[in-house]
């Protein structure tokens, strides 16, 4: 069969003959998915000159600095979340990214605001997890206006400019856990909530989309006034101890925000964890274990590769020349019990 020429690698991409020699010959001048495009068929139709396009694909590359800002380092759900995205810029074909991932040990609004203005110094674009809090707002206000796109992960922010946003679907998720209380317990009784901060509005979005179920379907739940985690584990458990000793008769407790860690444990070594029906948030070791014992009857997690991989992807285009503003992509969540882990 004859080599394919230049007029077939463009039909096969789609593109003109003249599109196809400047990627062969100008790529910077060629935008990256159209290059991509031109490489995918060069691959297909097996053209001769597919090593050219190939440096000129990795050389053209554009060079972002993608910053990330976390809750504290050595929680196992951030940790794997910063292994997830390292990993997807790693993998990422729109450009060569160098990714830089710092940690919020302080959580105040101030500590917040002062670190996205320092980690934006090194970026041209962030990812942000944080509560919701004026000072917090005008930090991204005031790096938008410097040509900075944020987004927020995890748990939603506001802002008065394009505020991007990748997570989940918070309402849905509380009334997801509503629904499996609904069918693991037998009868009425009272149900304790944790929740890591009212400023979170991903945790607050839990909380009434779990009472909005039982509003829909009233059943005779005792639903008790959200407890605050502040994101601690230790904290958790002192939480988790006082309801089991204020509450002898508690027959639910749904962990919805930080510190599940200390909640587990706190369920398990007061010998009730397998009498008390148990709903707790994120995949990790801790959470698979406790699915196993019994102490955790179901868990609702986010998909944290798709996560990773589309947080970076939106990042990317959010730093495009002609780009239009960051958008919310709400993904799909995951949910586990003994049976399935």
């Amino acid at each position: 069969m004859a080599r394919p020429t230049i007029l077939d690698l463009a039909q096969a991409a789609g593109v003109s003959v003249s599109t196809v020699n400047r990627v062969l010959h100008d790529p910077a001048k060629v935008r990256e998915t159209t290059r991509q495009a031109v490489f995918d068929a060069a691959v297909r139709t097996g053209f001769a000159g597919l090593g050219t396009i190939r440096n000129n694909l990795y050389k053209a590359r554009r060079k972002l600095r993608v910053g990330v800002l976390l809750l504290q380092r050595n929680r196992p759900f951030y940790d794997n979340l910063a292994a997830a995205l390292t990993e997807a810029a790693a993998q990422a074909r729109e450009a060569d990214l160098a990714i830089r991932i710092d940690y919020q040990q302080d959580l105040s609004p101030d500590g917040t605001a002062a670190a996205m203005h320092l980690l934006a110094k090194a970026s041209d674009a962030l990812l942000v997890v944080s509560a919701e809090h004026p000072l917090v707002t005008r930090a991204i206000e005031d790096l938008h206006a410097a040509g900075t796109p944020v987004f927020a992960l995890v748990s939603p922010l506001s802002a008065g400019c394009p505020l991007g946003y990748v997570g989940l679907d918070h309402w849905k998720v509380g009334r997801t856990a509503a629904w499996a209380f609904d069918r693991l317990l037998d009868g009425p009784g009272k149900i304790g909530i944790l929740v890591g901060s009212h400023r979170y509005r991903n945790q607050e979005t839990n909380e009434a989309g779990f009472r909005s179920y039982f509003r829909e379907y009233p059943r005779g739940f005792d639903l008790l006034e959200p407890r605050y985690t502040y994101e601690r584990a230790t904290i958790a458990r002192e939480l988790t101890e006082s309801l089991l000793r204020d509450h002898p008769d508690l027959a639910g407790l749904y962990i919805s925000g930080g510190g599940i860690t200390g909640a587990v444990a706190a369920l398990r070594d007061s010998g009730r964890g397998h009498e008390i029906a148990a709903v707790g948030y994120e995949m990790m070791d801790t959470t698979r274990e406790a699915l196993r014992d019994g102490t955790l009857n179901f868990v609702i997690a986010h998909p944290i590769q798709s996560m990773a991989r589309e947080a970076i992807a939106e990042l990317v285009a959010a730093c495009e020349p002609e780009a239009l503003p960051p958008r919310a992509v709400t993904l799909p969540f995951e949910l586990y019990t003994p049976e399935n882990i």
